[in-house]
């Protein structure tokens, strides 16, 4: 136990605790007031910039409709004016009244005119400034401007002559213009004779005399005139200008081309690079450059590099079908800098109030610490088995009032208690430890006669062990049935209930009702008793035992007390500690025949292990359980129940390691066969000695040719030729003995071909062999030497007959399902270099796959404890597959545990991207797990466990861990969940 000398330095007095959990909370609640009103403020504030954007827009938009609407009413009606209608042009001069007092009742109206079909016009402008009579260089007192252009199609002449007039149209000037160019036929403004509409409103532009934005609105009389109106536009900036929310904000109305019509800064609009255009809206400001480039995001923010924008782009309804559009841009930072300042104010009042609160707060914890220092120090005592120390601290808190008297009800309990347990774990023999849990729980409860009953055999049947009636222990036999069966019907009800779970009970019987338990009370010389019933049970809460407390019943109070539910709990407790020892006890025979068993098994895996194998069992656990981790983590549907406690972690452990034990039993030449004619030594060493005899009876045959005076150039070619025909034929022999993942028909048709070839053998194959081979000699005809063999050659002595001790019937225990090859081993030299895949022969796998069936036979021998009882079923079924396939007994998922299936994963990838084969190469990632999706689509492995295993990516935690770093490449999960036909997992 810890000495408080020794305390961490970080630890600090609960007062201190106190204080700072005080100040955090003070922080944290004006944190958390500050972050609120700063998130109100901001969504207040930006609310109303929506609301400023939409009643800007319905202002301009208000505004266009009330400077278009008069003038189109009093386009309509001079459309009717005879005047305007007539044919005689001279009569036009009569609308010089009329004009001048329209213009003077609409300030936004600049000019009318009317031109015709025959290119006529006359016009009636109002100078209302200085700076509008500069421009078109009028005299000082002219209020208006009049200008006529008269065409005659018989002379092919123009008139036009422009007039200044005053207020009262009286005329003060008078210029002709010679050369006129201007025709109204050709302006925007003019509508065709055929037109479909006969009303139009032209795009805002600078007008050319005045150069004030406006835009044109035009109405085509009943005759060939038409009439146009000029209206300004130029208000519609000092609207925008008015409605700036900050010092910041970019407000521009513009059209459809792009050009700004309407802008806060108007000397904008009249500064463009083309003094006849409008300018572009992106030339106005960097602001609205990027805005017109790149748009604003969904949120409507814009953050051009510089700040950041709060961004509204509308669409503005002038009643005409020019698409005006208004952009307005208000920088975040100066629309929120009420709330910034709000945010800091916050901050400082908080500050404030925690500086006022913190001696508070310190005072306060000091005086509620001081009592439960106090109770440290008796605690402490206590610790120190002080049981005497007196304390008496009053509190203002209750609860450590209601400590304090706990505590001391503690300290008396705790001292029984202590002089009980260590009574009881005093005893290393099971009968004396038996006696004194039945003496100690006899003291303890007051009680005149205790019973102990365990478990038998590991069954639910209970035996009595025990029987002490006024303290004196007496024979079992006085009681009519010393063992009792809680499954049995006429079993005690009080018994039943605690084997179903209960861990105490408590009853009240009169002689009648004691039922077995009368020969106690006859001894007891008792009417009534009591009787408390404790459930024994193990730390995998098992029943190991019940014990029985009986009491005599008077009807006093001091009996009543003594089956109070504190002090059924205390002998509970003191049952527990008893029943911890006395399965101690009970457990290490168990746990000595297991580990006697456990080190059998690894000393006859050590005898006969393989060094390849050794690798495989460590990496196998490794992987399996990653995955199961990968499961119990995982909450989606197929493992959300899947949370193993600590012994099923420990089963799948001990599973996973042992899952191959079986290996012990197969030939280890058989588990390491690295090329197709490999037994105990690679047989491609004879081949290749009679492809040498071959060799030589070629030169041979060239030299006695040569002899008998044969052509000596032909010759040569034929000895060359089947010189280079023996080594390419040897070559492909030695190709084929390397084995692989498939052969084709055409290199199986070249091998019947090339073991047709024959040599001559001359000497007797039957001596030097061991009597078990010349056995399997004798099987085949004798023939006289020499004999002529094939090259490559299946004889009968390469049969191996299967003993019969070696066949497991069908019907079996174990439900083992497996074909068993007729021979338990086929050497024939064509056999084996005709294997299509891999280097082992139907016979040889079958010798590999046993090894599963010996792994149950050993693991199912075990005297495994019941938690550890589904060892045999998770590590036997990791070569079964999910459509029933698989062995040795051809379950199907759903006959298979998750744990077994994991390990079916676990060992397929480990066996594919294992480095220390010497049978093949070791596989990429990318490779292993293409099988495996091949393997998953024919329904070999669980796919839930695969998806599993890809999607949480446990293959490479295991490949970063065990594989080398080549190994490790690219992989698309999405494709090989594809190919695993998994795309909807």
């Amino acid at each position: 136990m810890r000495n408080p000398a020794h305390a961490h330095k970080h630890q600090f007095p609960l007062h201190v605790h106190i204080s700072a959990m005080f100040t955090f909370l003070l922080l944290m609640l004006g944190t958390v007031l500050g972050v609120f009103n700063y998130q109100q403020t901001t969504r207040i504030i930006l609310g109303s910039s929506q609301d400023l954007f939409r009643h800007i827009e319905q202002v301009v938009q208000l505004d266009l409709l009330n400077a278009y609407q008069p003038i189109r009413n009093v386009l309509n009606l001079l459309a009717l004016n005879p005047n305007v209608t007539t044919d005689h042009v001279e009569f036009r001069t009569r609308l010089l009244q009329p004009f001048g007092q329209i213009l003077a009742d609409n300030p936004t109206l600049a000019a009318l005119y009317i031109g015709d079909d025959n290119g006529n016009f006359f016009l009636v402008r109002a100078l209302r400034d200085q700076a509008t009579r500069r421009q078109v260089q009028a005299p000082p007192q002219a209020s208006y401007q009049a200008w006529t252009i008269n065409r005659s199609a018989q002379q092919a002449t123009v008139e036009s002559k422009i007039q200044f007039l005053d207020a009262s149209m009286a005329l003060l000037e008078q210029r002709s213009i010679p050369n006129e160019t201007y025709d109204p036929r050709a302006r925007s403004w003019f509508i065709p004779a055929l037109a479909d509409n006969n009303q139009t409103t032209t795009r805002p532009y600078l007008f050319f005399t005045t150069h004030e934005v406006g835009t044109t609105l035009a109405k085509r009389s009943a005759a060939n005139t038409v009439l146009g109106a000029d209206v300004t536009l130029s208000e519609l900036s000092g609207i925008l200008a008015k409605h700036q929310a900050t010092p910041g904000t970019q407000l521009v109305l513009f059209g459809d081309d792009g050009r700004a019509v309407a802008y806060p800064d108007i000397s904008k609009l009249l500064t463009a690079k083309d003094p006849t255009q409008l300018p572009k809206v992106s030339e106005l400001s960097p602001a609205l450059s990027y805005l017109m480039s790149h748009g604003a995001d969904a949120q409507q923010r814009l953050n051009d590099g510089q700040r950041q924008w709060i961004v509204s782009t509308l669409k503005v309804n002038d009643g005409s079908s020019n698409g005006l559009k208004l952009a307005m841009m208000i920088p975040e930072d100066e629309l929120l800098a009420d709330a910034y300042k709000l945010r800091w104010q916050g901050a400082l009042v908080t500050l404030a109030i925690l500086l006022l609160c913190l001696p508070l707060g310190w005072l306060a914890s000091r005086m509620l610490v001081r009592p439960l220092q106090a109770l440290v120090r008796e605690a402490d005592a206590i610790r120190r088995f002080d049981f005497s120390y007196p304390l008496k601290q009053q509190s203002p808190v209750l609860e450590i009032d209601l400590l304090e008297a706990s505590m001391g009800r503690m300290k008396e309990t705790l001292a029984s208690f202590f002089e009980i347990t260590s009574s009881l774990s005093a005893h290393t023999r099971f009968e004396p430890l038996l006696h004194s849990v039945l003496f100690e729980t006899l003291k303890i409860a007051q009680a005149q006669a205790s019973l102990i009953y365990l478990t038998k055999n590991d069954s639910t049947q209970l035996e009595l062990n025990g029987l002490i009636i006024n303290g004196q222990p007496h024979d079992l036999t006085i009681l009519p049935q010393t063992a009792l069966d809680p499954d049995d019907s006429q079993s005690p009800e009080w018994l039943r209930a605690l084997c179903q779970g209960n861990d105490s009970i408590t009853r009240a019987f009169n002689f009648e009702q004691a039922g077995y338990l009368q020969p106690v009370m006859q001894a007891l010389d008792s009417h009534s008793i009591h009787v408390i019933g404790i459930r024994l049970h193990n730390r995998h809460s098992e029943t190991v035992g019940i014990l029985v407390l009986v009491l005599n019943d008077s009807g006093s109070s001091v009996d009543q007390d003594n089956v109070q539910a504190d002090r059924v709990a205390f002998i509970q407790a003191v049952a527990g500690t008893a029943a911890v020892a006395i399965e101690s006890q009970r457990l290490q025979a168990n746990q000595k025949q297991l580990l006697d068993a456990l080190i059998q098994l690894l000393a006859g895996a050590i005898d006969a292990k393989s060094p390849y194998t050794a690798s495989h069992c460590q990496r196998v656990p490794t992987l399996t359980l990653m995955l199961a981790r990968a499961a119990a983590a995982n909450q989606q549907p197929p493992f959300e129940q899947y949370n193993p406690t600590d012994e099923q972690w420990e089963a799948l452990r001990i599973a996973a390691w042992l899952h191959d034990c079986g290996k012990v039993t197969t030939p280890e030449y058989v588990v390491d066969k690295a090329t197709k004619l490999e037994t105990l030594y690679d047989r491609i060493h004879e081949i290749r000695t009679r492809f040498e005899v071959l060799k030589r009876d070629t030169w041979i045959n060239y030299w006695q040719a040569h002899a008998l005076g044969g052509n000596e150039q032909q010759l040569a070619e034929l000895r060359d030729a089947s010189l280079a025909a023996l080594d390419d034929d040897f070559s492909f022999v030695a190709r084929c003995n390397l084995g692989g993942e498939a052969m084709l028909e055409a290199d199986l048709e070249r091998l019947d071909v090339i073991s047709l070839r024959t040599w001559s053998r001359t000497l007797d194959d039957r001596l030097g062999v061991s009597w078990e081979e010349n056995k399997r000699q004798s099987t085949r005809e004798e023939q006289d030497l020499p004999v002529t063999e094939q090259l490559l050659a299946d004889k009968p002595e390469h049969l191996f007959h299967r003993p019969e001790a070696d066949v497991i019937a069908p019907e079996n225990p174990w439900g083992f399902k497996l074909d068993v090859p007729q021979y338990k081993f086929n050497r024939g030299e064509l056999h084996n270099l005709s294997i299509k895949r891999g280097t082992l022969t139907g016979e040889e796998r079958y010798i590999i796959n046993n090894h599963i069936v010996q792994t149950i036979l050993m693991l199912s021998s075990l005297p495994l404890p019941g938690y550890l009882s589904n060892i045999t079923e998770i590590a036997g079924g990791h070569h079964e597959k999910m459509d029933g396939s698989g062995y040795p007994k051809r379950l199907k998922r759903e006959e298979m545990s998750l744990e077994s299936r994991m390990m079916a994963i676990a060992d397929i990838f480990e066996a594919l991207t294992a480095s220390d084969r010497p049978y093949k190469r070791s596989k990429t990632l990318s490779e292993a797990l293409s099988i495996m999706a091949t393997m998953c689509r024919d329904a070999h492995i669980d796919p839930q466990l695969f998806a599993l295993f890809m999607h949480e990516q446990v293959y490479m935690q295991y490949a970063q861990q065990f594989l080398d770093p080549q190994q490790i490449d690219s992989i698309d999960i999405d494709a090989l969940m594809l190919k695993a036909g998994l795309t909807g997992v």
